[in-house]
């Protein structure tokens, strides 16, 4: 009489494992494998000389996607904004303040490297909050970086990917996705770097 439940767990074990479920070796209890979109991963890595091209000034061209998550394909010029980055910490920290054309602050990119980790964590400071946002982790592999965290979109839970492609010395690209759905990425902001002259662009001490 005893075995009968135990045959009828196992079997309940099997079947769950089948389709995607588990079951937890405490309690019994059922949970639900949580989808995530292609690639993401806070994990990825890279080495404390990622961002050394990044040092400098740089004048930028960007576009925003007019709508996010309505299946929109239009995009929109966004401000041209300026650029000036700083190292420090011997490289392992970087400080990249972005300025609207009027030259009015929009905000502060902080990148830091984790040395055990040996990976990259990105923050954005806004402007007009002092807000610092959530970090997105990773690293380049050659001329390609990606980086991933989780956020919020107003509210809206989102996961992001951060996209930089070093295209030559004086050029790099920027791309900002969303995913809302854990399984689909929606591209909403390119930006595309130019190398200046730090004299015209960097804030005087």
């Amino acid at each position: 009489m005893k075995s009968a439940p135990i045959r009828s767990i196992r079997l309940t074990a099997v079947s769950l494992a089948c389709i995607g479920l588990s079951v937890a070796a405490v309690g019994g209890a059922v949970t639900t494998k949580q989808p995530l979109p292609p690639g993401f991963s806070t994990s990825l890595g890279g080495s404390k000389q990622d961002f050394d091209y990044l040092v400098g000034a740089w004048t930028t061209q960007q576009q925003r996607l007019k709508a996010r998550a309505a299946g929109s394909s239009e995009w929109v010029e966004a401000p041209a904004n300026r650029h000036c980055a700083m190292s420090y910490l011997g490289g392992q920290a970087i400080v990249e303040q972005s300025q609207l054309p009027n030259s009015e602050p929009a905000g502060l990119f902080l990148y830091t490297f984790n040395l055990t980790k040996q990976q990259w964590a990105i923050r954005w400071v806004n402007g007009k909050t002092g807000q610092l946002e959530p970090p997105y982790f990773g690293g380049f592999k050659g001329t390609h970086g990606e980086f991933y965290g989780d956020d919020d979109d107003d509210g809206r839970p989102i996961k992001v990917r951060i996209i930089w492609t070093k295209v030559d010395h004086d050029h790099a690209r920027w791309e900002q996705a969303f995913s809302y759905d854990d399984r689909t990425w929606e591209t909403n902001w390119i930006s595309d770097f130019t190398r200046a002259d730090p004299a015209l662009i960097c804030p005087k001490a």
